[in-house]
C-alpha cells in the first residue's frame, strides 16, 4: 500500500472519531441533520431491498434514490461542496457503510450512516407530514 493511501485512510478515520459514535446517527439525528443541517440523504437499497416506496418517492426533502448496484452512475448528485452533510441508508446499514468509504475516499468530510432501516425514517417521515 502506497503511503498516500495510508495517510488518506489515517485523515478519514481522524474525521470519524471526531464524529459521535464514528458517524453512525440515529433517526432524530437525521432528521435534524436534513431539517437544520441542509444535509442530503441517499437511499441507497438495491431496488429488490426496497419495500414499497424508496425515499425520494417519500418525498423527504433533499433525498435522493442511489442504489448501491448502479451508485457510480449518480456522482452527478453528490454536492460540489464536500463539506455539506450526507446521510447515507439502506435496511441494515451494510451498502450504506459501504458509500460511505466510497465517497470519504472521495474527500467528502461529514458522511453519516442511519443506523437502523430507512423505512423506520419513511414512516416516521408521513407520521410528521400526516399532522
Amino acid at each position: 500500500m502506497s503511503d498516500k493511501t495510508k495517510e488518506k485512510i489515517d485523515v478519514i478515520i481522524e474525521l470519524n472519531k471526531g464524529k459521535e459514535n464514528l458517524g453512525m446517527v440515529n433517526l432524530h439525528q437525521t432528521r435534524e441533520l436534513l431539517m437544520d443541517a441542509g444535509a442530503i440523504l441517499l437511499d441507497v437499497r438495491p431496488p429488490a431491498k426496497v419495500n414499497g416506496e424508496n425515499a425520494q418517492e417519500a418525498n423527504i426533502a433533499n433525498t435522493y434514490y442511489t442504489p448501491y448496484p448502479e451508485f457510480a452512475s449518480y456522482l452527478d448528485e453528490l454536492p460540489s461542496e464536500h463539506t455539506n452533510p450526507i446521510v447515507i441508508a439502506c435496511v441494515k446499514g451494510w451498502f450504506a457503510n459501504r458509500v460511505m468509504g466510497y465517497l470519504e475516499m472521495m474527500g467528502y468530510e461529514n458522511v453519516y450512516v442511519l443506523d437502523t432501516n430507512i423505512e423506520d425514517l419513511i414512516e416516521v417521515h408521513h407520521a410528521h407530514a400526516d399532522q
